[in-house]
């Protein structure tokens, strides 16, 4: 099996030496970046499958980074913040991370959560190569190719973050069931995530900002005291 690399942008180097020791016992491969240049330039040369970014970086900060990279790689983000600030959690998942961890942590969390979502991954590339190689049509002129994680309106490519893609995908895969705030929260953002249901919410927004072409309709479906359906 392919060993999977983590990149790990940390300005403290105690933080940065302890999960990089206990994810390498776990089999993971590690590098460290102390800042969010040296960040940004490690993304592009060792092409990690996996990033741990603080949010508070010397340089600049982690939702900066955590924007840039959504936008030019396709690789998962989990932010480290010492910050409990529900709007700083939000705004880190609104700009395209995958999940968020705060200080002080429990590594055997980190390591559950990285495990998490390489498994969904690892899930999702299993349904591709079984028989999803054809590009789901859902009416709007909306089409899905799983394959390439891609989403096209009329022939023209929507750009999604990782997140918006996943919320997007569950729903067009259970198209018509209703979900609630909380079991979106579970199924797509993963184990145990502790976040507050105005994510689902603002993803959400997104997703119909990118996809509707008219403001009194939507392909996603509010159903009220609820939660969503893909209609």
């Amino acid at each position: 099996m392919e060993t999977k690399k983590i990149l790990i942008i940390e300005d403290e180097q105690s933080i940065s030496d302890l999960l990089s020791y206990s994810l390498r016992k776990e089999g993971f491969g590690t590098k460290a970046a102390f800042t969010g240049e040296e960040g940004l330039q490690m993304i592009a040369e060792y092409k990690p499958d996996l990033i741990l970014l603080d949010l508070m970086l010397p340089d600049m900060s982690g939702f900066d980074i955590c924007k840039k990279v959504t936008k030019e790689h396709p690789v998962p983000i989990i932010m480290i913040t010492a910050k409990s600030d529900t709007f700083d959690k939000i705004l880190g998942m609104e700009l395209g991370a995958d999940d968020y961890i705060t200080k002080p942590f429990d590594l055997r969390e980190v390591l559950v959560r990285i495990k998490a979502i390489f498994r969904r991954i690892e899930l999702i590339s299993e349904a591709i190569e079984a028989n999803e190689f054809n590009a789901l049509q859902l009416g709007h002129g909306i089409e899905i190719f799983k394959e390439k994680r891609e989403v096209v309106k009329n022939g023209i490519r929507v750009d999604f973050t990782n997140k918006e893609y996943d919320l997007f995908i569950f729903l067009a895969d259970h198209k018509g069931r209703v979900f609630s705030r909380a079991e979106l929260l579970d199924k797509v953002w993963g184990y145990d995530f502790t976040g507050d249901t105005r994510t689902v919410d603002i993803h959400v927004q997104r997703l119909r900002k990118k996809l509707d072409e008219r403001k009194d309709t939507s392909i996603i479906e509010t159903v009220f005291g609820i939660g969503y359906k893909l209609i």
